[in-house]
């Protein structure tokens, strides 16, 4: 089966969309599937207001249509609801083609963080972009039952994964900081929630990993933290791995695929009881879940790093790209349908 991937999230952006866009399409290769990706490469581009570093595609309509004619492509999946992404639903729309879609990132509550516009206005759009298609992927049972009731339809289950040789305790170093040390690794931006971390008083060091539009004032206000930049692949899994316990203070995350990367180094998490983490970490011991945070980093401490590593192990890019190559398959044959993920339902 040849399936294009149409997104808007990719190269050289440093995000959890494009990790798992890259590591599914790899292991759809594995079940013989074929995959090309429609990204912004080769459009003129422009900047994002308020963050630059991420560029939005000048795709036309009819560029983007000469990229999916033809009899070649058997599906098309959509990952994001930016301009390439509008582009290709405009032409499956237009020329009577099922196409499904993903929802990565809560941008209602990321537009409402940056500026004055309400959550109503912007769920809306999404829900009459998502529900043209056969099918819409989610990665957890929270975010499911989130968007169910604000109307979304044919809502189908897709989980992460996890490379589980690259994030691995194996890569422990020394960090020369006083210990216990406490990491935040993702983009620094508003919807984030850095500061809630930074703010905290905790013993050791916080070490912050990343970058984004809001990494000039937080250094500014918390000197006292050690801010590495951005960080991929190894030198990412070596700061997982020397760490003390993963703190994830984001309110708004779909899934989180930083907490199964420090998981798969061993490194237990503290964050806050809300949709992400109460799906990848639930009731399995290998983090702490606290409306405190201070009192769930502290707690995290207790954990064994083999908990963690034990816990990660159940999320396989394999059971990620089985699930997405069943939910086109069901798109394809079923016609409308409804699955909504159950709690606990991993991997």
């Amino acid at each position: 089966m040849r399936i294009l991937i149409a997104t808007d999230a990719w190269k050289p952006q440093v995000n959890g969309v494009v990790r798992s866009l890259e590591s599914v399409a790899k292991a759809l290769g594995e079940f013989g599937a074929d995959i090309e990706f429609l990204t912004p490469q080769g459009f003129a581009s422009i900047p994002l207001p308020t963050y630059g570093e991420i560029r939005l595609a000048l795709a036309t309509p009819r560029a983007v249509a000469r990229r999916l004619d033809g009899p070649s492509i058997d599906h098309i999946h959509i990952a994001t609801e930016g301009p390439v992404g509008f582009a290709a639903r405009r032409y499956c729309l237009r020329s009577n083609r099922p196409f499904t879609t993903s929802y990565h990132t809560r941008f209602p509550e990321y537009i409402s963080a940056r500026a004055r516009v309400p959550e109503s206005f912007t769920y809306a759009l999404l829900r009459r972009f998502h529900n043209a298609g056969s099918g819409v992927m989610v990665s957890t049972a929270s975010i499911a039952n989130d968007l169910e009731n604000r109307g979304f339809q044919r809502l189908m289950h897709w989980s992460r994964g996890v490379d589980h040789s690259q994030f691995t305790p194996a890569k422990a170093s020394v960090m020369n900081l006083p210990r216990p040390i406490f990491l935040y690794a993702g983009r620094l931006a508003p919807e984030k929630n850095v500061e809630t971390f930074l703010a905290l008083d905790l013993p050791g060091s916080k070490v912050i990993v990343g970058d984004g539009p809001s990494r000039r004032a937080l250094q500014a206000n918390y000197p006292e933290a050690h801010f590495l930049g951005s960080q991929t692949g190894d030198a990412l899994a070596v700061s997982y791995a020397s760490a003390d316990v993963f703190v994830f203070p984001s309110r708004t995350d779909t899934f989180g695929m930083v907490l199964l990367e420090a998981l798969a180094c061993g490194l237990p998490v503290a964050a806050l009881p809300v949709p992400g983490p109460l799906d990848v970490i639930g009731a399995s011991g290998a983090g702490v879940l606290d409306a405190d945070l201070r009192a769930a980093c502290l707690a995290a401490l207790e954990i064994p790093r083999e908990k963690a590593r034990e816990h990660a192990l159940t999320f396989t890019w394999a059971n990620s790209a089985r699930q997405f190559l069943d939910n086109i398959l069901l798109a394809k044959t079923a016609g409308p349908c409804q699955m909504i993920a159950s709690p606990g339902l991993t991997g």
